[in-house]
């Protein structure tokens, strides 16, 4: 369940709550009892390997590239158009 704080709290507490969001917690926001935001973690990247990727697609279809082309022209209007 997530942390409820007031516009008040967000305020004067800021440093705390940004500590809290570092730690994977989640708060929703509410100015005069009403819910009017949510702040959470930002999803943090991991860092994959090429061997790990390469494995990964090891066991995928190999991919005929004229018929793969072909299938691009037939459904990509290339054409140029003037925009006006």
């Amino acid at each position: 369940m997530l942390k409820q704080i007031t516009q008040r709290q967000l305020r004067n507490a800021s440093g705390k709550i940004m500590r809290g969001l570092d730690h994977g917690e989640s708060f929703i926001v509410t100015r005069n009892g009403i819910p009017v935001g949510e702040l959470r973690p930002v999803r943090r990247r991991q860092f994959v390997s090429a061997e790990n990727v390469v494995g990964a697609f090891r066991g995928a279809p190999r991919i005929d590239r004229e018929r793969f082309r072909a299938d691009l022209d037939r459904w990509i209007d290339q054409e140029a158009s003037i925009r006006a």
